[in-house]
């Protein structure tokens, strides 16, 4: 996470960050325009953005501001943990969020009172982050985190999500994933959309970089630099990620749901599901299935 505060005086076209950010404004006002359109924003409020969500700004005058800029995984990882007594795993977590957040840009009316709250402990993340993460503040951090998050978790508008005990099964944690916080090009966006519209098609990364019309070195550079990893690399998750989603919601065989995301040599794709996720796609489809307290 890392926490930075600056003064807006000309308007910011709308750009998109692989995070989750948390915008906090402090001192002055502006039109914000993003996924709902156009909203004035002012003291007392704050706009919380989901991943790649474009948002830019127009100040009225002039803006002051603290975002948190929060890592993805790292967010999925706090609601899984949060919601652990109905989810299987952190897969499972991530549908979970994309049902129950369908908002994905949020402005969130706090009041000068209740935001006037938080600017302590914003104060001290953006120092704790100034130099880039640093270990030894990692727990002081989360609990200026939690802190912020308890105070504005209550304006979040959130969908009716089903949730019932049996479906938890099996919990897996997740490997952080350290990373520059940046705007994303739009390039790389584009390649996302491209992988995520078609996972089970034979890319390649010359193709990709064909079609953003780019160097495959040059895509790559641009892809690692947004997401943390390559394209291919990214692209493998994806598919890991849909033939878990097959395994807990068919009954597909797994030699069937492997060539549905794209993989057909068995072999190969044991081997990647199980980087992926950390289990055999066999395993993981026991694991999910047995009863509750079983797993336990």
């Amino acid at each position: 996470m890392v926490a930075r505060t600056e003064s807006v005086h000309h308007r910011r076209d709308p750009i998109a960050y692989d995070c989750v950010k948390l915008i906090v404004v402090r001192a002055g006002s502006a039109w914000l325009f993003s996924e709902f359109g156009e909203r004035p924003i002012k003291v007392g409020d704050a706009v919380l953005l989901a991943a790649n969500t474009l948002c830019g700004a127009e100040p009225e005058d002039w803006l002051t501001a603290t975002t948190l800029y929060l890592d993805r995984d790292y967010v999925v990882d706090q609601l899984f943990w949060q919601h652990a007594a109905v989810l299987a795993d952190k897969l499972d977590a991530q549908d979970f969020i994309a049902a129950r957040y369908t908002e994905p840009a949020q402005v969130l009316r706090l009041g000068e009172a209740r935001a006037g709250c938080l600017m302590p402990w914003l104060d001290e993340l953006g120092r704790l982050s100034l130099d880039g993460p640093a270990p030894e503040h990692f727990y002081r951090m989360q609990s200026l985190l939690f802190a912020v998050l308890d105070v504005i978790a209550p304006f979040v508008t959130t969908s009716t999500v089903r949730q019932s005990p049996t479906q938890h099964k099996a919990t897996w944690p997740g490997t952080p994933a350290l990373r520059r916080l940046a705007p994303l090009r739009a390039e790389a966006r584009t390649v996302v959309d491209l992988l995520r519209e078609a996972p089970a098609r034979r890319w390649t990364l010359p193709e990709l970089a064909e079609t953003m019309h780019l160097s495959s070195s040059q895509l790559g550079r641009v892809f690692v630099e947004a997401y943390g990893k390559t394209p291919m690399t990214y692209l493998t998750t994806l598919r890991a990620e849909r033939m878990a989603r097959l395994l807990r919601e068919t009954d597909l065989p797994i030699g069937q749901a492997m060539t549905e995301v794209g993989w057909h040599s068995r072999g190969h794709a044991a081997r990647l599901f199980h980087q992926a996720v950390g289990l055999t796609p066999t395993h993981y489809r026991q694991r999910v299935r047995q009863p509750r307290h079983a797993a336990g």
